[in-house]
């Protein structure tokens, strides 16, 4: 069975030719790595956290039952890793995109085709980051909960951008879990001979949220300058009023004299 190669502590623990070859060494671990957490993701896809051992692990993986806990210490921190290794690779390639693009519409659209591209090549992934989502507690579920809301928070920034460059009205938090609802299932239907390639779903599904957030949130304007005009005119009405029953007065007691 393949032994995965050493970490780097323990490679800075060795004599002064191993440093030589450290970048190298480096490259050939994080390959080990994940190869070895593609495996695991396949595991618990199939069988599910509960249902899979270290020993399918270890089978699927191809080390030693005891090299896997040495390595890595359980299951729950092989989750834990790919559920990291997941988010932070995509809020890494995100941020890359979106350094160079101002506009607020094409960011929206370049954080919904960053999720689908990596998700639509990684179905597993996202079978597993949405079915055992609440497995992981302690340092490891608390690390987890701090980047997905770092995730979350970057697409609430995008949807304010949104409204203030527009002028749109709308509950940024009820838009993002909308895309969120919208992106995060796609393992369960996407077929792309049928859905087409991921920058297509992309794009129709950002034309779906910009077009829906858009209307709504003119349409909230739209009704706020309603409700304001309706109050200006009962004012001007209740300053007329008394004037008006004071004409009518007279021309009653006119016509009775």
């Amino acid at each position: 069975m393949a032994v995965l190669s050493p970490t780097p502590s323990q490679r800075a623990a060795g004599n002064g030719s191993a440093s030589a070859s450290a970048p190298e060494a480096e490259s050939r671990f994080e390959r080990r790595l994940g190869e070895i957490l593609g495996h695991a993701t396949e595991v618990f896809r199939e069988r599910g956290y509960e249902g899979a051992s270290m020993r399918d692990l270890s089978r699927a993986t191809g080390m030693s039952l005891a090299g896997l806990y040495h390595y890595f210490g359980s299951k729950e921190r092989l989750l834990y890793l790919i559920q990291k290794d997941t988010f932070t690779t995509i809020i890494e390639q995100l941020k890359s995109r979106l350094a160079s693009v101002d506009d607020p519409e094409e960011r929206i659209r370049i954080f919904v085709r960053n999720h689908l591209e990596y998700f639509a090549a990684n179905q597993s992934g996202l079978k597993v980051l949405a079915h055992e989502d609440e497995v992981l507690n302690g340092e490891f579920g608390a690390e987890l909960a701090a980047i997905k809301r770092q995730y979350y928070r970057i697409c609430v920034g995008l949807m304010d951008d949104l409204k203030r460059q527009r002028k749109l009205e709308f509950n940024s938090r009820t838009a993002v879990m909308s895309v969120f609802g919208m992106i995060n299932w796609i393992y369960t239907w996407y077929n792309p001979g049928v859905d087409g390639p991921a920058d297509v779903l992309a794009r129709q599904m950002s034309d779906m949220v910009l077009q829906g957030v858009t209307a709504h949130g003119q349409g909230a304007v739209e009704r706020r300058r309603a409700s304001g005009r309706k109050v200006v005119a009962a004012g001007r009405e209740g300053v007329m009023l008394p004037r008006t029953k004071r004409l009518r007065k007279a021309a009653h007691d006119a016509r009775l004299g």
